[in-house]
């Protein structure tokens, strides 16, 4: 077997195996795929990533490939309310254009929406992308990335002049003396990552883990910090307080490489650790051992991920972490800086080339003459014809069947019923839609809203390419072809376009696509015109920007220059600020929610892995046991946590790993136990980031 093994049945051959990537997170776990008799079998590939291990999630993955809940017909919805049945694609993707013109006819091209995924490759969200913008010419568009990275990329992009989740190779944490880890919980969501952390431990290195429990990353860290939920910007400027008036700042570095380190100073000098102290929970002796352990050694790295991001201020509370790494030198370093960890598959590359409400291929912004010429250029419209930038995910979902909002929803890779925050106004929008289209492999809870259901292929029937949480452009290679019946998201794509347009449909080669796409991003930030699927093959992917085919691409940004106008970073003063929604006596408690080992996401794939769902069969509430004793619930007992928005009901798993004033559920069940319909929509100002990460509630027997 080579890394060039590749289906295609449709190019005139079937592999027997084909090297490939884990369909889930953004780590993107090299295996190997085998066709057996039994059908197909996994196996860990030693990749820069996951170096030869996979977690459970990894391992199980080819369980859905001939799952019984697979669709292999597309569904229609003959009337509101009546039971979804099987039709042809002749006639569902009729009802679709004929649906989507009805739609644009009555309310203008705005009134249909796309809402993408960050599991699809770069090829589909691409094309995903092109399809809003020239085929429907709406310029609503948006993914549910808009919930996993949009705060750090707009931190990134204001202080780096660049959005590239790790500006380094993965490597380079098992290189650091320091590991900051903040609001992550890696030895969960992405189990092979801390192969690398156990590098850093081997070398004597520290860990460091700032996060409201005792998770299972916590617990293997030197230090725990424990903060109270949504004071994690506090924290961040306390440590550069400490940093200041001890005299650990890399003064050099923030004279010759750095701008607006002024206003920063003055904001930080009010952070005094005692005060941070009352108001976050964590010692003062923690932040000067924090700040001491990450100033003083040679290397040292920051990451910050969802638990620090997902909050109506997460944009100021990344900007804070950035500070304190531009303060002490590390961005641009070997074996140092500051990252963030990408959560979904393709969250990185789904981001860059046109799913986003705001940005066209490349990374470029939607609203920039230069950028619209260019991409137009590629696509062969006028420039006056792409519409604005939209708006962003929740307020899209929010809007949809009113009068500002669009009429019709075509969904790709999501599922919005039960991953978007206040979970059942989002529910109740959907069903006000004149038409929901949605494209899965699954009847998912938003598929079973759906008035058309397109069935498309898995990730081990297709090619094409996924960006990972590094920056790194890999090969998604096929094993087999999809079931009869099934389409890809591309074929899907094209066949609307020509029906609605009736001009030349879109390709549908994905090789053809990537070439496109490279056009298209040429000169962007996020360049990929250098890279080719066989420059990919001949090594382990290829690090963007790469504009050139012959010239190099790049593991580490930053080494020289920061891509902005005079080549510095950018300092930017932020404060911290109250969650949206503080407690009250009728809600006295902190809800906060994440991720459980052998659960991903909404839950749709993973809940249908018999082994998974044995790991873990159901939601639970995490709570302290002073606080259940206080409320009267027992281990294993059924709570309800209510707040403002909704409630849920799951079991009380007792714990003193969180907080007495904090409770904790997971987010991968829909129903009764759904925790987004507890959650909260207020947004980032600048990010459109909703605050999953904390609400006030209360919690009592159910």
């Amino acid at each position: 077997m080579t890394d060039g093994a590749r289906t295609a049945t449709r190019r005139g051959f079937r592999p027997v195996e084909a090297a490939t990537h884990c369909p889930y997170c953004a780590l993107q776990c090299g295996m190997v795929l085998r066709a057996t008799g039994d059908g197909v079998e996994v196996a860990a590939r030693d990749f820069p990533t996951n170096r030869g291990g996979l977690c459970q999630k990894g391992w199980t993955a080819a369980d859905l490939l001939d799952h019984p809940d697979r669709l292999t017909t597309p569904l229609l919805r003959d009337r509101p309310g009546g039971e979804l049945r099987p039709a042809t694609w002749d006639e569902a993707l009729g009802r679709v254009a004929a649906g989507v013109q009805d739609v644009q006819h009555r309310h203008g091209p705005d009134a249909v929406a796309v809402f993408g995924g960050g599991g699809l490759t770069n090829e589909k969200a691409y094309a995903l992308g092109r399809f809003a913008r020239v085929t429907l010419r709406t310029r609503h568009i948006d993914y549910n990335g808009r919930w996993c990275m949009s705060s750090a990329a707009a931190a990134g992009n204001r202080a780096f002049g660049i959005d590239r989740g790790l500006p380094f190779p993965l490597a380079d944490l098992g290189r650091a003396d320091t590991l900051l880890l903040v609001g992550a919980n890696p030895a969960e969501t992405m189990p092979p990552l801390m192969r690398h952390v156990a590098d850093l431990r081997e070398r004597g290195g520290r860990l460091i883990v700032a996060d409201p429990r005792a998770t299972a990353t916590a617990r293997q860290a030197d230090l725990h910090l424990q903060p109270m939920p949504g004071t994690d910007l506090a924290v961040a400027n306390a440590l550069l307080h400490i940093a200041l008036t001890e005299g650990w700042l890399d003064r050099a570095y923030v004279a010759e490489r750095t701008t607006g380190f002024d206003e920063v100073r003055r904001t930080v000098a009010g952070y005094w650790p005692a005060e941070v102290e009352r108001l976050s929970g964590v010692p003062v002796a923690d932040l000067y051992a924090t700040a001491r352990a990450l100033a003083t050694v040679d290397r040292a790295v920051v990451l910050t991920a969802r638990g620090a991001e997902q909050h109506a201020k997460g944009v100021d509370t990344v900007t804070a972490f950035i500070n304190l790494a531009l303060a002490l030198g590390l961005p641009g370093r070997p074996g140092s800086g500051y990252g963030c960890l990408t959560g979904q598959g393709n969250g990185q590359g789904g981001r860059e080339h046109g799913q986003k409400a705001d940005q066209l291929p490349g990374y470029r912004r939607i609203d920039d003459p230069a950028a619209r010429e260019h991409v137009a250029g590629v696509w062969g419209v006028d420039p006056d014809t792409l519409p604005g930038p939209g708006v962003p995910a929740y307020q899209l979902l929010d809007a949809l069947g009113t009068p500002s909002g669009a009429r019709a929803l075509l969904v790709f890779g999501s599922n919005p019923v039960v991953s978007a925050p206040r979970a059942a106004r989002v529910e109740s929008r959907l069903r006000a839609l004149d038409l929901l289209v949605v494209a899965d492999f699954v009847r998912s809870e938003t598929a079973e809203l759906a008035d058309v259901v397109l069935p498309v292929a898995q990730w081990a029937e297709e090619d094409g390419t996924m960006t990972n949480l590094e920056g790194r452009v890999l090969r998604r290679r096929a094993l087999r072809e999809p079931p009869a019946g099934v389409r890809t998201e591309l074929e899907i794509l094209a066949a609307l376009a020509g029906r609605l347009t009736g001009g030349t449909p879109l390709p549908t080669d994905p090789r053809e696509v990537f070439a496109e796409l490279g056009r298209a991003s040429s000169g962007g930030p996020a360049d990929y015109a250098g890279i080719t699927w066989d420059r990919i093959d001949a090594d382990t992917g290829v690090f963007w920007p790469c504009p050139d085919r012959d010239g190099p691409d790049t593991p580490r940004l930053f080494a020289d220059r920061f891509p902005t106008p005079d080549g510095r970073a950018r300092f930017h003063a932020v404060t911290h600020r109250p969650a949206a929604e503080p407690v009250c006596a009728d809600y006295p408690l902190h809800f906060t929610t994440g991720r459980v080992l052998a659960q991903y996401q909404s839950g749709a794939q993973t809940r249908r892995v018999a082994a998974l769902r044995r790991a873990a069969p159901g939601g639970f509430v995490e709570l302290h046991p002073d606080l259940a004793a206080r409320i009267g619930v027992t281990e294993g007992a059924p709570v309800r946590v209510v707040s403002r928005r909704g409630e849920l009901r799951a079991p009380a798993r007792l714990s003193t790993a969180i907080r007495p004033d904090t409770v904790f559920a997971p987010f991968h069940w829909p129903g009764a136990q759904r925790a987004n319909s507890v959650t909260n929509d207020a947004l980032d100002p600048v990010s459109g980031m909703p605050e999953f990460k904390i609400c006030a509630v209360r919690v009592e027997p159910a």
